[in-house]
């Protein structure tokens, strides 16, 4: 899950590619953002990248 945020993708085409709810979807980007504490997608891409994750 963490590889779509990473590249850009919206929630519904992190929906779409995983056959879930876009509101399902923003959760977990929520989710996964609070996890590894950043305020936004591209920081976590580039979290994502540093711990080689993606």
């Amino acid at each position: 899950m963490l590889r779509l945020p990473a590249v850009g993708s919206t929630d519904a085409q992190i929906a779409g590619e995983l056959f879930i709810s876009a509101k399902t979807a923003s959760v977990n980007v929520s989710n996964i953002l609070a996890k590894l504490d950043v305020p936004n997608r591209a920081t976590a891409g580039a979290r994502a990248r540093d711990l080689g994750a993606v």
